[in-house]
């Protein structure tokens, strides 16, 4: 299989692609909070631990990378690839802030901020999957 072009993408399916990729994206960070608090004492009140902290940081983030996704499609040759590199960089560097938390946020302890973490590859996961997958982005090769 070749490269997919910026040609190749079918704009129109990006429509409920976009959208999908946010809901399953919440969904999976719902699905990993849920777990992390039935297997770890994690502290509830702790505002990014609750689920409208969450929410909201999923959903305006995921759909930042899905108009990142947009625009990958429409200026680059290669859009699959390049998001693919540009959605590691910022999972990566999402990292940061959280690593940070523990000793500089009251209320932040190890396990809240390794619960965060694996909360952004619970979303990253999705975005990358759904919006670069040939099937369900509507590639035309």
């Amino acid at each position: 299989m070749g490269q997919v072009g910026k040609n190749d993408i079918n704009s129109a399916t990006l429509w409920w692609a976009g959208p999908l990729t946010v809901v399953v994206s919440v969904l999976l960070v719902f699905a990993t909070r849920a777990v992390a608090f039935a297997l770890v004492d994690l502290p509830a009140d702790f505002p990014p631990l609750t689920y409208g902290g969450l929410a909201f940081f999923t959903v305006m983030l995921v759909g930042l990378g899905v108009l990142v996704f947009v625009g990958c499609a429409m200026w680059s040759a290669q859009p699959i690839s390049l998001y693919r590199r540009i959605a590691l960089g910022a999972l990566v560097l999402s990292m940061v802030p959280d690593a940070l938390l523990p000793g500089n946020v009251p209320g932040a302890t190890w396990p809240a901020a390794i619960m965060l973490m694996i909360a952004h590859v619970a979303a990253w996961a999705p975005t990358v999957f759904i919006l670069t997958n040939r099937a369900l982005v509507g590639t035309r090769v």
